[in-house]
């Protein structure tokens, strides 16, 4: 009887945490909408993005246009803890982290080498339809970038 109960609690617990994750607005497909963002052009372009959480593991993965027109591939795996995680497949960052500063905005920071290279802010609408993301930083040229990417929730 005793295994019954821990086991149905367990159960329960693993689901309500679940359902926790489940609920985060920035989780889920977004698809670029080019007619609302503003994307200078030479710069790294994600026409999809999609987050995912397991265990307060978030895994996010991108493609996209790269500067050069090329099709791109991006991925970073790590916690909204403000600590620095590897990503892979960017040119222009090989460190990125990310705040949470509430249920539907977090902060970003990449990296280059240990140098900041581009900052930012990604929020979700409250009807959690639509996303923005401004990003402002240089380029590795020096070239000062600011662009605001719409996406839709899929």
């Amino acid at each position: 009887m005793k295994i019954r109960t821990i086991g149905l609690t367990l159960a329960f617990c693993f689901f309500g945490a679940a359902a926790c994750f489940a609920a985060d607005p920035q989780m889920g497909t977004w698809k670029l909408n080019e007619a609302k963002s503003k994307i200078t052009p030479g710069t790294l372009k994600n026409t999809q993005v999609v987050y995912s959480s397991m265990f307060g593991q978030v895994k996010i993965k991108a493609d996209g246009i790269d500067a050069n027109g090329k099709p791109s591939h991006t991925e970073w795996s790590g916690r909204f803890d403000g600590k620095d995680y590897p990503v892979t497949g960017d040119p222009n960052s090989d460190g990125r982290s990310y705040t949470k500063v509430n249920e539907r905005t977090l902060t970003t920071t990449n990296k280059k080498n240990g140098k900041v290279t581009v900052t930012g802010q990604i929020v979700v609408s409250p009807d959690g339809k639509t996303r923005r993301v401004t990003l402002t930083g240089t380029t590795p040229k020096g070239k000062k970038v600011k662009n605001v990417a719409v996406y839709d929730k899929q």
